[in-house]
């Protein structure tokens, strides 16, 4: 910001303000003079332009003006940072760039704390390297969400009495793009009033025409080399939704059910001799084709071999085998074998080389294999199952057991484990060179500890299922000839035209062909993001060129199999490099008591509630605080306490621009522009408080930019909080009073001066995690020339002096333990005490040159404060305080309390004190008490007994030396 032309600025209304009010334009001390709000616009106007003059002037809002930073104003000011353009990259300042692809939400999603959470630390990591000259890109954008749209829109269309399968494929589609043009920019807009920084330009979304080529590509690229093939194999059933889902989508709970003991008849034997098997789910028996038990159990080895007959299948025999899988502690130690209903079974029915059968439909009823049960829905077959088990005298018993229960992560319906034709990828050599990418050091997974985890699931890693028995999503690339096998003769294509000359030339030109109807699953698309969202397949492309790879990927570490294991896959695999040198995950966001939030449990915190109550802001900072890869847990305290800290530095930005000098007194503003802090020569020569605080700040810079490169987040902010609110509140504003209300001296000068700098670099260094509020204060600030989020980073490695900090340290420690010995007796907050400050040459030196900042922060009289190698000749009428080793102050009582008075308080109290003393230790020495009371009660009374003898020490102590005052007081 430049100084602008007051002339301009000023109004006679404000030039009649300025006259009448001259005590707020002059270097004397401010008095506190409550003024209107119209009056303080036009001083505003009249002391400082701001970089929003140049555009809409309403944009931000000034300490001056405001009591309080106004959140209403986060989205005015969201918005004009958006027209300026600062969420673009540039080039301007360097050409390392810094890319994020941000995990695109879903399109159905509405923010919830999740969402906070990866905005929050991928918008610190983006503002922090804008700030450093980075070109830095953003990239947005919003996952289709095959699963979870079609069911959102399925819903509507149900409530309107219309069902999926009567609108045809087209229609239905044609529905859902409806919805997504109407709906599916909620959730961006949501993220943008979180302060997200993207480059909006460039926002994608997964079924976008180029995403979508890319999408075919990848298909078409891995199915020439063999890496995708079709077949029929066990997959994870959706009834409900009568599609496949991955592994990583399924969610097991715990839940109540029952074990159902069933006997198996060994053919040609008597009644006696059967077999007892245990199961959570009876009406997958129809699907049997074997019974196992332990080669080693005795007491079945006799039926090795022979065959038993499954229940209510009118006589159907299956063999009784042997193998070691089978457990002979758990349950009967038998195990029925339904190769087609459970993965176990399965694989044992594969090796084994045992048929498959399928006794259940896509949706979940029983088929003809199940005879008479045949079209039951699958848990009604249980239930009449059992009941005609029990009166046939197959049912041995029922007992109430915890079952394990497989529901999808999207639906919440029991998955059913199914044999279905699906399309599959092979991922052993893909997986294998994501596992060297982590071995050679070329991508860094943050925390450390997610490296096993990532090396274990992708050491054990199973083909991929990327079909998906769906509408909405990108079409699967294949296309079969009308009349032939679809297993045997099918065509992979980048088009239906490409598709349609293969066959004529394979087969002829008079054949027809047809798309295969399924879908990829969402995951096949979101695992070509950091590459397709920048022109991949076009490898020429600008964004790709200058772009990729990309600089960190940052998530939940819940996904790193759904999606990120995945991206260094298939980038390594289609870009020949790792999509991103770092992964950073963060953790879960839990309730102030540690658990998940729930609608169940009611304790879901929504984002834009609390932002209206506390701040974005607030919010933003608070999510910070975690650690990589651990929970957090959020609590409304804790959110509380971060906007106090915004209240905190809007006030210490009052403060700064009350106390400095008038725009137009430009020989004021030359004093303050002279001092250079980062010229050893000139910072040395400043008082002791400016130059603690200006090297404070310059080992905060370093200590801080070292973390944000290390990505410690957490560290970050609380560095940053401990300085401001610690070492520049607390202290430095504090002292500078003792500067800026006696006069208008070179002193005043150097604190303003200290004061714009440090303030300044405070805005910085907290701008990535709280833009807004740090955005606001910066524009209020004279000789603002451009907006906070691009201004260039503060330097590092600037001058410092530890032995300078050493000395403010043993400041600090003076006035703090005669504060301390003020509250220990009582003495009134306003009014002034005398002391003799006690120490070594060297130490008086400094320490005396900041009397006025002692006696300020002492609340001393100034008059009577004295610096002395040796103690005074009434310390025996003093309290006598150490701060630190050779430095001591002695404070004489008279001046602190009413010695009389004081006297006669501590000897009721000490009498009270005894009473009760007396009282503990009576109930120790009674006999019946020792021996009935329990242990905790008897120790805790000893407690108070002990506490309550030093207390009584300390009171007799200070008696006596107020006695003895009183007495040397009256003999004198």
């Amino acid at each position: 910001m430049a100084f602008s032309n007051p002339s301009s600025l000023l109004s006679s209304s404000c030039s009649v303000c300025s006259k009448l009010n001259p005590l707020l334009f002059s270097t004397q001390r401010r008095r506190r003079i409550p003024l209107s709000r119209s009056y303080y616009v036009c001083l505003r106007s009249r002391r400082f332009a701001t970089v929003a003059g140049m555009g809409d002037s309403s944009v931000f809002t000034s300490p001056e003006v405001a009591k309080a930073f106004d959140f209403t104003a986060e989205e005015r000011i969201y918005k004009w940072w958006e027209s300026q353009g600062y969420f673009k990259p540039t080039f301007e300042r360097g050409s390392n760039p810094f890319v994020v692809s941000m995990p695109p939400p879903n399109v159905t999603g509405s923010l919830h704390m999740g969402h906070a959470m990866f905005v929050t630390l991928e918008d610190i990591m983006v503002r922090y390297h804008r700030m450093r000259g980075r070109p830095t890109l953003w990239l947005p954008g919003t996952d289709h969400a095959g699963i979870a749209t079609q069911l959102v829109v399925e819903r509507m269309l149900t409530e309107e009495g219309i069902k999926r399968v009567d609108l045809g494929r087209e229609e239905f589609t044609k529905r859902v793009w409806e919805w997504k043009e109407k709906y599916g920019g909620t959730i961006t807009n949501q993220i943008k009033r979180l302060g997200a920084s993207c480059d909006w330009s460039r926002e994608r979304f997964t079924l976008d025409a180029q995403l979508s080529r890319a999408v075919v590509e990848a298909f078409v690229k891995l199915h020439e080399k063999g890496l995708i093939y079709q077949g029929s194999y066990m997959v994870n059933w959706s009834p409900n939704l009568q599609t496949a889902v991955s592994d990583l989508e399924v969610e097991y709970s715990e839940e109540p059910g029952a074990l159902y003991h069933i006997k198996y008849r060994v053919a040609g034997g008597s009644r006696s001799d059967y077999l007892t098997i245990a199961t959570t789910r009876p009406e997958t028996l129809f699907g049997d084709t074997a019974i196992a038990v332990n080669p080693e159990d005795e007491r079945y080895s006799k039926y090795i071999g022979q065959m038993a007959i499954v229940p209510m299948t009118f006589g159907r025999h299956v063999p009784i085998i042997a193998d070691k899988y089978v457990d002979k502690d758990f349950g009967t130690g038998v195990l029925k074998i339904s190769p087609g209903h459970d993965h176990n079974d399965y694989l044992l029915a594969r090796k084994l080389g045992l048929p498959i059968l399928n006794v259940m439909n896509k949706d979940g009823t029983l088929n003809e294999v199940a005879g008479l049960y045949s079209g039951l829905d699958r848990f009604e077959a249980r239930k009449k199952l059992w009941s005609e088990l029990e009166e046939t005298g197959l049912a041995v018993k029922k007992e109430a057991y915890t079952m394990r229960v497989p529901r999808s992560q999207r639906g919440g319906e029991i998955i059913e484990p199914l044999v279905s034709k699906q399309w599959f990828v092979t991922m052993e050599p893909l997986a294998e060179k994501a596992l060297q990418a982590v071995e050679k050091g070329d991508l860094t997974i943050m925390p450390e500890r997610f490296d096993k985890i990532y090396n274990h699931w992708l050491s054990n890693i199973k083909d991929w299922c990327i079909s998906r028995q769906l509408w909405w999503g990108h079409r699967i690339p294949v296309w079969y000839i009308v009349g032939k096998d679809c297993e045997e003769d099918y065509i992979v294509a980048r088009s239906s035209e490409e598709a349609l000359a293969k066959a004529h030339e394979k087969y002829g030109k008079t054949v027809e062909i047809y798309q295969d109807p399924d879908v990829l699953d969402t995951w096949f698309s979101s695992a070509l993001w950091p590459f397709s969202t920048l022109g991949w397949p076009d490898v020429t492309a600008e964004d790709f060129k200058k772009f990729y790879p990309t600089s960190v990927l940052e998530t939940g570490h819940d996904i790193l199999f759904f999606w990120v294991a995945r991206m260094v896959m298939m980038g390594i695999e289609f870009t020949g490099t790792v999509p991103f040198s770092h992964v950073y995950l963060h953790g879960l966001i839990r309730d102030s008591q540690g658990r998940k939030m729930s609608k169940t449990l009611g304790n879901v915190i929504d984002p834009l509630d609390t932002i209206k109550e506390y701040g974005t802001d607030a919010l933003r900072f608070t999510l910070s605080l975690g650690t990589a890869g651990q929970d957090l847990n959020l609590s409304m305290e804790r959110l509380g306490s971060n906007k106090a800290f915004t209240n905190k530095l809007w006030n210490a930005g009052k403060f700064v621009l009350q106390n400095l000098p008038p725009q137009s007194d430009l020989s004021a503003w030359k004093s303050i522009q002279d001092i250079k802090f980062d010229v050893e020569e000139s910072l040395f020569k400043l008082p002791l408080p400016e130059c603690w605080v200006v090297m404070k700040l310059h080992m905060l810079i370093d200590a801080v930019t070292m973390s944000y490169d290390k990505f410690y987040f957490g560290d970050v902010a609380r560095e940053i909080y401990d300085f401001f609110w610690a070492d520049f509140a607390d202290w430095y504003i504090e002292a500078s009073k003792a500067r800026l209300y006696p006069g208008g001296d070179s002193a005043a000068s150097v604190a303003r001066a200290v004061l714009l700098y440090v303030f300044g670099n405070i805005l910085k260094l907290l701008h990535p995690f709280m833009p807004f509020v740090t955005e606001s204060l910066w524009q209020s600030l004279p000789n603002r020339e451009e907006a906070l989020m691009v201004s260039a980073w503060p330097l590092t490695s600037l001058p410092r002096q530890t032995e300078t900090v050493k000395k403010f340290e043993n400041l600090q420690a003076l006035t703090r333990a005669i504060r301390n010995a003020r509250a220990e007796y009582s003495v009134e907050p306003a009014k002034r005490i005398s002391a003799s400050i006690v120490a070594n040459s060297d130490v008086i030196q400094y320490i005396s040159k900041e009397k006025e900042v002692l006696g300020l922060l002492s609340r001393l009289d100034l008059q009577n404060v004295s610096f002395t190698e040796s103690p005074p000749g009434d310390a025996s009428r003093s309290v006598h305080v150490v701060a630190s080793e050779g430095l001591e102050a002695y404070l004489p009582l008279a001046d602190m309390v009413d010695i009389s008075a004081e006297v006669d308080r501590l000897s009721k109290r000490l009498t009270k004190m005894q009473n009760e003393y007396d009282g503990l230790i009576k109930r120790l020495s009674s006999p019946t008490f020792v021996e009935r009371a329990p242990e905790d009660i008897i120790r805790g009374v000893r407690q108070k007994a002990a506490e309550a003898q030093e207390k009584i020490t300390l009171t007799r102590n200070r008696l006596a030396l107020l006695q003895s005052t009183d007495l040397v007081s009256n003999q004198a």
